[in-house]
């Protein structure tokens, strides 16, 4: 075969390979599609946004960030972080308070990057829009390359302080040799860079895993016509989400005398994955119940 085009892992790609890498050889997966009916709720959404109540126009993509915030309360189980010996069979689950959720963001050159997005679950609806506009902002002042090197450097200290010094060794040849090796900022250029306040740029906080992952496939591509049926977990989270793009599906109703009809209804299809070293399909039931509740009840969102 011929090959058109050779490209060498940068950084970024480095990063993911071996995270995904991680989940897929490390973590029991069990997936579930969920698709409720968010004709109301979507009805309901574009009422709030048309009232003027709001400092910010509320997409579907900030809306749904809070609605699995509120699906995460209800069923805090999933909102956790695991730490496993598979040698000795132990582990610990370790509960978090806050809800922070880890976003894959497109950055401006179009490549994709996990922003951790913190305490979506204590913020209204205009503070998350607001927390989107701001790291959309820093993102524009930020060299992906410096920003995801911090990261791998803390993930190379944290392995030579579990005593992996092969696996540093490894890594650091990967870095400084060949044809993926790491181009940082040099002089004036990082002067510069590093000059930039902290506050104005993505940092290794912002990069840091959250509590759980959402990818948000729906907002990507809106005329998509299918759903997300695996995705991976990224140690330690024990929870991922996926939503797709809301679609037109005939669904039974029921009305109030209990005669059912079929309609045309708009369906929001959703991929939750779960470690099973942590879960089981019980402790996720809340988190559906929950979202279930908002959407047949959508009046409760013009309170958040």
């Amino acid at each position: 075969m011929t090959v058109t085009k050779k490209v060498h892992f940068d950084i970024r790609r480095k990063i993911v390979a071996n995270m995904t890498t991680e989940s897929w050889h490390d973590i029991p997966h069990v997936s579930y599609i969920y698709e409720p009916d968010v004709t109301e709720f979507l009805s309901r959404l574009k009422e709030l946004n048309e009232g003027g109540r709001l400092h910010n126009k509320i997409t579907v993509n900030t809306v749904m960030l809070k609605v699995i915030a509120e699906g995460l309360r209800a069923a805090p189980a999933c909102n956790a972080h695991i730490e496993y010996n598979a040698k000795y069979v132990k582990g610990t689950i370790k509960h978090l308070k806050e809800i922070d959720i880890s976003v894959p963001w497109i950055m401006p050159n179009g490549e994709m990057m996990t922003i951790n997005l913190r305490n979506i679950g204590g913020r209204t609806l205009d503070e998350i829009a607001d927390l989107m506009t701001e790291t959309a902002r820093k993102i524009e002042n930020t060299n992906m390359t410096e920003a995801m090197y911090s990261v791998s450097y803390d993930n190379t200290m944290k392995a030579l302080r579990k005593g992996q010094v092969l696996k540093v060794i490894r890594r650091l040849i990967g870095a400084k040799i060949g044809n993926s090796k790491v181009i940082l900022l040099k002089g004036k250029e990082k002067r510069d860079y590093y000059a930039i306040s902290e506050n104005d740029r993505i940092t290794l906080k912002d990069l840091e895993q959250g509590s759980v992952t959402v990818s948000n496939i729906g907002s990507i591509y809106r005329d998509q016509k299918g759903f997300t049926a695996l995705l991976e977990i990224i140690p330690p989270q024990v929870f991922a989400v996926s939503v797709g793009a809301a679609q037109k599906k005939p669904l039974v109703v029921t009305d109030e005398n209990g005669n059912d009809t079929v309609e045309i209804r708009q369906v929001l299809p959703f991929c939750v994955a779960f470690d099973h070293r942590a879960l089981d399909f019980g402790d996720v039931v809340p988190f559906i119940k929950r979202i279930d509740e908002i959407f047949e009840n959508p009046e409760q969102i013009v309170n958040w």
